[in-house]
């Protein structure tokens, strides 16, 4: 969620001045543009999608979702619940906005009624989650208070993590700390080495900018974020970042009305200077398909994404996922090798989707949920 104010802030650009009907003709290059095929549009037809989250019992709007495997192979869906977009606590909900969960046995097709997976005093919100190589679970999110003596407005108290270690059935009731100064809207990515990495970002009035922390004892203690160079840029970030083949970093960062990229390749400790894409998105979530597809999804135009064949060096012409522009979208490879992709509508009643799809080298290929 892109927000002014480190640690208190004002909303940001998330909720206004929404870009729409955009769309890239060109492959946007890290180093040179080539040509490339026309957009693809959306398969919006109503049985091309199924409704993951209708009403999580906090007042109707579910926005914000991340969705993983867990190991006993169900989808588990996470996502913010409340009565709006910022849901401060208030007589409709006395604990504010909070994080609730869905499970999946059949791969997407449907999904459990919602449970609530974090609840605290204030308004918690963007959860991401992630399955772990030693089966846990994870969930990072951020959390927003009235400001204090009734001023107007809200403040962050830092960006969290609880864990399950029973495939999402119980949660920690405590979360623990990652940072007082940054949030996160994106899930947890464990490197190579064993690491875990989590992309974060910063705004205030005179600048915004993306930064990486990393844990190297599974998430319980975190280190000094890494703030990444924006060359000016002010970058909302929404941070996302994906290892590539040769152990580099990839990470994909939020503009204003761009977006941008910086590449680190000693493993997070420094990074370039962040460089536009040719084309703006919001909230980016990077996938590594069957095949080494790099898959991208935004937010601009509606629900969209890119796809890279090179490791993040070259990116497709836009392809359409939905005419709804919530978006912050999340990925999870399927057994058979296709792809689910979550988002949420926005507005009021807002509901999260899911839609099925199949990435090949020759494109992108939608397919019934479940089918």
């Amino acid at each position: 969620m892109a927000l002014m104010g480190a640690p208190s802030g004002v909303l940001g650009n998330r909720c206004g001045g929404l870009v729409l009907g955009l769309a890239c003709a060109a492959w946007c290059v890290a180093e040179e543009v080539k040509a490339a095929p026309a957009p693809v549009a959306a398969d919006v037809s109503p049985q091309s999608w199924v409704t993951v989250f209708a009403d999580a019992g906090a007042g109707g709007y579910e926005a914000f979702p991340d969705v993983c495997r867990t190991a006993d192979g169900r989808l588990l869906a996470v996502c913010y619940a409340g009565y709006g977009h910022i849901a401060m606590p208030d007589a409709r909900l006395p604990k504010g906005g909070r994080l609730s969960g869905c499970f999946s046995d059949d791969e997407g097709k449907t999904w459990s009624a919602a449970f609530t997976l974090f609840d605290g005093p204030y308004d918690d919100r963007d959860p991401s989650v992630a399955r772990l190589k030693d089966g846990r679970l994870a969930c990072t999110f951020f959390t927003l208070k009235p400001r204090a003596d009734g001023q107007a407005g809200y403040e962050s108290i830092g960006a969290f993590i609880v864990t399950s270690s029973d495939n999402g059935k119980t949660w920690e009731s405590e979360p623990r700390l990652i940072t007082k100064a940054y949030y996160c809207s994106s899930p947890i990515r464990e490197l190579a080495d064993g690491r875990l990495a989590l992309g974060l970002y910063v705004e205030n009035e005179k600048a915004a900018w993306g930064a990486v922390t990393f844990s190297e004892d599974g998430g319980k203690t975190w280190r000094a974020p890494v703030d990444i160079p924006t060359g000016g840029l002010r970058l909302d970030a929404e941070t996302d970042l994906i290892q590539l083949k040769d152990g580099s970093l990839f990470a994909a960062l939020r503009g204003s009305t761009t977006s941008a990229w910086s590449l680190s390749k000693d493993g997070g400790k420094s990074w370039s200077v962040a460089e536009q894409f040719a084309f703006p998105g919001h909230c980016h979530y990077l996938h590594r398909a069957p095949g080494d597809i790099i898959l991208m999804a935004h937010r601009l135009p509606d629900t969209s994404l890119h796809y890279s064949l090179d490791e993040c060096r070259t990116w497709s012409a836009n392809v359409g996922v939905d005419t709804v522009f919530g978006a912050y979208p999340s990925m999870v490879t399927l057994k058979d090798g296709t792809i689910l992709i979550v988002y949420y509508e926005e507005g009021p009643g807002s509901n999260v989707r899911a839609k099925r799809l199949r990435a090949t080298r020759q494109g992108i290929e939608w397919l019934p949920v479940g089918g």
